[in-house]
């Protein structure tokens, strides 16, 4: 039952931003822009929490869900550190998907050898 909360709660997320690609001018990057913002938002409101229970995977790993882990970060660090947490609660909340997405992108580009090809 969980696979399939996980895959109905991520397939609406990516429905939601297909059909922002294909019915809307709105670029690839603003709609990831705008996924992670949503994702505070909801988080900020208290609407993602029950979201990210109830979908679990399919919640937590989209853009919408680092959002989510910014944010709780903040909430967290803020709690424990003071106003000092606001600038080091969501990268320490996400340090590990960063650095993951840092190393892959740095494995890929050793591998595939971006660049111009005219």
């Amino acid at each position: 039952m969980d696979y399939l909360k996980a895959f109905l709660c991520g397939g609406i997320l990516c429905a939601v931003g297909q059909i922002l690609i294909d019915r809307t001018q709105l670029t690839p990057a603003r709609i990831l822009t705008g996924y992670v913002v949503a994702g505070v938002a909801l988080s900020a409101l208290g609407l993602y929490q029950p979201i990210a229970d109830w979908g679990g995977a399919g919640a937590t790993v989209p853009l919408t869900g680092f959002g989510h882990a910014l944010a709780k970060g903040v909430e967290t660090a803020v709690a424990e550190e003071g106003w000092l947490g606001v600038l080091t609660g969501g990268l320490s909340a996400t340090a590990g998907g960063i650095a993951a997405a840092v190393v892959a992108g740095l494995v890929m580009a050793l591998v595939f050898r971006p660049g111009d090809k005219r």
